[in-house]
C-alpha cells in the first residue's frame, strides 16, 4: 500500500485526487468529499504541502476523530468513506478514499439546493440545477433524452424521416412501435414525444424552439487559434444528417497527402476519417443535452482538429474507466437508435477501434480531455500531411494570378472573362479563401459590397 501512495504522491491533483495541508479548513474538505461522491469517487490525503513536499500530521487519531465526526454532522444523505492512516518516510498521513454514490450529496448547512458541489478537473464546483437533475434521474434510472416534452406529441414528430430510416417495404413504423423505441413515451394520458426523439426525429421548427442547442456549429480557422475565420457551418437538421454532413465540411477544408506503395499513389487524409466518425458519434451519443447555452462543435485549425460536445463524463465514470472499455449511456433512445441502424454498440469498445486504426494507419493517437463542463477530442493530422501545402487546383491558379494587387469580386470576375457570379463565387473565390490562399480586406463583413480580396502569404508563395 505504501508503493502505491508513493506513486499516487507524486501525481498531479485531478478529477480523483486532491491533496490538504491539513483540517484547518473542514469546510473545503467536506466540499471535496461530496464532490468526490457525486461525481466518480476520488482520493484526499491530508497533511500534504501544496509544493508536494510530505509534512505529515502530529497527532492521526484526534485528527482521524475529528473527521469522521465532521462528515457525520456537515453532509447529507449519510456518507461513509473509508479512512486510513499510513506512514510514508516517517510521517503520517490521513487517507480517506470516497466511492462514487448515486447522489446529489450535499452539505447540510447550504442545503439541497446550494450545497451540492462536484468535481471539474482538479477543482471543487458548486453544482448547477442541470447537474443536480442529472443526478436525480440517475438515481430515477432515467435518461435526459427518456423524458416526456410535453405537450408535444406525434404530430411534432417527420414521420416520412423515421419510416426512411427505421422502416423498409414490410415494416411501416406506427405509433406503438415508436413507443417501443421510446420515441414516445405516455404522459398525462397521452402519448409525448421523447427529447430524444425530438432531437432525432423532430419537425425543424419545434426540435428549434424546444432544444435550441440539440445543433452541432463547425468552423475552420486559418491559424492555430480561433482569431480568423475561414468557413462555418452551423447544422440546425436531425444528428442523424449530422453524421453525414460534418464529414463533408471536414473534407472540404483539409486536405489529402500522397503517399506512394510500390509503384503506386495512394492521396490518404490528413485527419483519420474512421477515426473522427467513430468519435463524432460518440459526442453526439453522449452530449448532455439538458445544458443551456452549449451545443456540439467542431474546430479545424491549421495544426489539429477538434471535437467537443457539452458534458462531463458520466457520474461515476473517469477517463480511465472510458479507456478500459466501460460503457455507462448517458442517453439511452440516441443510443439504441444509433445501434439499431449500426452507427455505435454498447459494448464500450469505440476507444480501442479508434486507437487501433491510428495505430495501424500511423496517426498519431487523439487526446480526450474534460474541460469544465464539456469533454473535448482532439485529432492530430498524420506526419506525413503536417507540411504540404492546400493543392492548388486550376481555377485557384488562374485567380491567384489575376489577384496580385488588392480586387473587389466584380473586378476579378472580369479579369477572367467569367459571367456566371455563382460559378466564379464557388469555383475560384471560395476555395482560394478556404485553402488560404486569399485573404477579405473586410473579414467582419464578407458580404460588404466594399469587400475586396488580396493574396494571402501563401498566396504569394504560391505564385513565386
Amino acid at each position: 500500500m505504501e508503493a502505491i501512495i508513493k506513486k499516487i504522491l507524486v501525481s498531479p491533483e485531478g478529477k480523483t485526487l486532491e491533496f490538504k495541508r491539513d483540517l484547518s479548513s473542514l469546510k473545503q474538505i467536506m466540499k471535496t468529499i461530496i464532490s468526490f461522491a457525486n461525481t466518480a469517487g476520488g482520493l484526499l490525503i491530508i497533511g500534504m504541502e501544496d509544493n508536494g513536499e510530505i509534512k505529515g500530521i502530529d497527532d492521526p487519531l484526534q485528527a482521524e476523530e475529528q473527521l469522521t465526526s465532521s462528515i457525520a454532522d456537515s453532509i447529507s444523505p449519510i456518507i461513509m468513506p473509508d479512512i486510513e492512516i499510513l506512514t510514508v518516510q516517517g510521517k503520517t498521513l490521513l487517507c480517506i478514499r470516497v466511492a462514487h454514490w448515486i447522489g446529489p450529496f450535499y452539505l447540510k448547512k447550504e442545503g439541497k439546493e446550494q450545497g451540492v458541489y462536484i468535481r471539474l478537473g482538479s477543482s471543487t464546483r458548486q453544482a448547477g440545477p442541470e447537474f443536480i437533475e442529472e443526478m436525480q434521474r440517475q438515481h430515477k434510472n432515467k435518461s435526459f433524452d427518456q423524458l416526456p416534452c410535453s405537450p408535444h406529441g406525434i404530430t411534432t414528430l417527420d414521420i416520412s424521416s423515421i419510416q426512411k430510416v427505421l422502416g423498409n417495404a414490410e415494416r411501416t413504423i406506427n405509433e406503438q412501435q415508436l413507443l417501443s423505441l421510446n420515441i414516445l413515451t405516455p404522459f398525462a394520458g397521452t402519448n409525448a414525444v421523447t427529447h430524444g426523439g425530438l432531437i432525432l426525429f423532430g419537425k425543424p421548427e419545434t426540435r428549434q424552439m424546444v432544444l435550441p442547442d440539440a445543433r452541432v456549429s463547425c468552423a475552420r480557422f486559418r491559424d492555430t487559434s480561433k482569431a480568423d475565420f475561414i468557413d462555418t457551418l452551423d447544422m440546425e437538421c436531425s444528428i442523424l444528417d449530422v453524421i453525414e454532413q460534418v464529414p463533408l465540411f471536414i473534407r472540404r477544408n483539409t486536405r489529402l497527402y500522397p503517399k506512394i506503395v510500390g509503384m503506386k499513389r495512394n492521396d490518404i487524409p490528413a485527419y483519420p476519417v474512421f477515426a473522427i466518425r467513430e468519435i463524432l458519434i460518440n459526442a453526439l451519443a453522449h452530449c448532455d443535452y439538458s445544458l443551456t447555452g452549449m451545443h456540439v462543435m467542431v474546430a479545424i485549425f491549421s495544426d489539429r482538429l477538434e471535437i467537443q460536445n457539452p458534458g462531463l463524463l458520466p457520474f461515476g465514470m473517469t477517463l480511465n474507466h472510458f479507456k478500459a472499455g466501460i460503457s455507462r449511456i448517458r442517453n439511452r433512445v440516441i443510443a439504441r437508435i444509433f445501434k439499431e441502424l449500426g452507427l455505435m454498440e454498447e459494448w464500450g469498445s469505440g476507444y480501442k477501434r479508434v486507437i487501433d486504426f491510428c495505430k495501424e494507419n500511423g496517426y498519431p493517437f487523439p487526446d480526450w480531455q474534460e474541460m469544465g463542463p464539456t469533454m473535448r477530442v482532439t485529432i492530430y493530422p498524420h506526419p506525413d500531411a503536417e507540411e504540404l501545402s492546400p493543392p492548388v487546383t486550376p481555377p485557384v491558379k488562374k485567380i491567384l494570378s489575376v489577384c496580385k494587387n488588392t480586387a473587389g469580386r466584380k473586378k476579378l470576375q472580369e479579369k477572367l472573362s467569367i459571367k456566371n457570379k455563382k460559378y466564379f463565387r464557388d469555383f475560384y473565390l471560395k476555395p482560394a479563401l478556404e485553402q488560404g490562399y486569399l485573404e477579405m480586406t473586410i473579414p467582419d463583413k464578407p458580404n460588404s459590397p466594399l469587400q475586396k480580396y488580396r493574396l494571402t502569404a501563401l498566396g504569394r508563395k504560391c505564385l513565386t
